[in-house]
């Protein structure tokens, strides 16, 4: 019997996707954000008081491996992943390489990391260059979700992934899949 295939990633961007740019109620409206006992520090990213906590749970709950895919690096560890009730996650160290005209900067560093396994990004700078790079590029199957950076992660958007998720398990071969940012 062959061992089981290893889980997919879910690597997770976090400026505009687990923090919203957009205004509070913009986000999502009757969401809880920071609870007062987890309040960061005055000097901490100005923005942080827009992390759903209840994202942490939800991401969790996802069958997959989660991992940084952040400008953030470590200190998704150390600021967000208390906040977000996780543990310490993976993080992708960033290669340097030759930037490919019209490609989000990250693209080719996550399609390294993956090697071939199944893996969503979810991140609010997508298009359409990436999902024909990993296409071209990436032998496992991929789902890139743009976020909406004015409401980062929604329910919407953990339905879409839940779903993709889900298929891949369960067999499905689709090799690429991507979504246009959520509305609502």
């Amino acid at each position: 019997m062959s061992d089981p295939a290893p889980r997919p990633l879910l690597f997770l961007d976090v400026d505009g996707t687990l923090i919203p740019f957009g205004t509070p109620t913009a986000a999502q409206p009757g969401i809880p954000r920071v609870s007062d006992a987890l309040v960061p520090p005055a000097d901490a990213h100005p923005l942080l008081h827009k992390v759903n906590p209840e994202h942490g749970r939800r991401l969790e709950a996802l069958p997959c491996d989660l991992v940084w895919a952040t400008t953030w690096m470590n200190d998704a560890n150390d600021v967000l992943a208390p906040l977000l009730g996780l543990p310490p996650l993976p993080v992708v160290d960033w290669p340097d390489s030759d930037e490919v005209r019209h490609l989000h900067w990250k693209t080719p560093g996550l399609v390294e990391w993956a090697q071939g396994r199944a893996f969503v990004w979810v991140d609010d700078e997508i298009t359409h260059a990436d999902q024909d790079w990993v296409s071209a590029h990436h032998l496992g199957a991929a789902l890139l979700h743009r976020v909406d950076p004015r409401r980062g992660l929604t329910e919407r958007d953990f339905t879409v992934i839940e779903s993709w998720l889900m298929q891949i398990l369960g067999g499905v071969k689709d090799r690429l899949d991507v979504r246009p940012a959520s509305s609502g």
